[in-house]
C-alpha cells in the first residue's frame, strides 16, 4: 500500500459507488413533495440507526474526541416527528458493522454531511424546512462543513490502521453505500437494481 492518507484511500476507492448513491438519491426527487421527503427521512432513519452505535462507541470516542456528538439519528427522529411521520419497518436484514468495517460506515455517514449542504438548501428552498424544523439532521456543523470535514479526516488518518484494517474499512464503506441504495429502492418502491 502506498503512503496515501487513509481518508484519501477511502475516497479514491469508493468514488464511483458514492457517485451512484448521489445519482440514485436525486432521481427520487426527495425535495419535490413533503411525501417524498418523509420517505427520504425514513431512509435516513434506518441508516443513521445503524451508525448510531459507531458514533457512540467508547473506544472510538477516545480516539476521535466529540465523535458521539456528531451522531444524527436523534435529529432524524425529530425531523420525522416534526412532519407527523414515523420510522418505517423494512424487510432488508440490518447490518451490524464492527471493527475496522465500522470505520468505513462512519466515513460514509460523516462524509454525507459535507454533501448535505445541497440537500439542506433544497429542503429550505423547496419545502420550507430548516435546522429547527424538519431538516435538523441536514444542518451544518458549528465549525462549518468544510473545516469540520478536514478535522474529521485528519482524525481518521491518525487512527493508525494497518493495511488490512484499511482494506476492511474500505469494504465497510462500499457495503454502507450498497446497503443505502438497496434501502432507498425498498423505501421509494423502486425495482431492484
Amino acid at each position: 500500500m502506498s503512503q496515501t492518507p487513509f481518508n484519501q484511500y477511502l475516497k479514491e476507492n469508493s468514488r464511483a459507488t458514492h457517485d451512484s448513491v448521489d445519482e440514485l438519491v436525486m432521481s427520487v426527487k426527495p425535495f419535490h413533495t413533503p411525501e417524498n421527503y418523509i420517505r427520504f427521512l425514513q431512509l435516513q432513519a434506518v441508516f443513521h440507526k445503524i451508525v448510531d452505535d459507531i458514533y457512540k462507541d467508547p473506544q472510538l470516542n477516545a480516539q476521535i474526541p466529540g465523535l458521539s456528538e456528531l451522531a444524527r439519528y436523534d435529529d432524524v427522529l425529530l425531523d420525522l416527528q416534526d412532519l407527523g411521520a414515523a420510522e418505517k419497518a423494512v424487510s432488508l436484514p440490518i447490518p451490524q458493522p464492527k471493527g475496522a468495517e465500522a470505520i468505513g460506515w462512519l466515513y460514509c455517514a460523516e462524509g454525507s454531511n459535507v454533501g448535505a449542504a445541497f440537500l439542506f438548501k433544497d429542503a429550505q428552498n423547496n419545502l420550507g424546512y430548516n435546522a429547527e424544523h424538519g431538516a435538523r439532521h441536514l444542518g451544518p456543523h458549528a465549525d462549518g462543513r468544510g473545516k469540520h470535514w478536514r478535522n474529521f479526516a485528519a482524525q481518521l488518518n491518525k487512527l493508525g490502521l494497518s493495511p488490512a484494517e484499511q482494506e476492511e474499512a474500505l469494504q465497510g464503506s462500499l457495503a454502507a453505500f450498497a446497503f443505502y441504495k438497496q434501502l432507498l429502492r425498498e423505501i421509494f418502491e423502486l425495482p431492484a437494481a
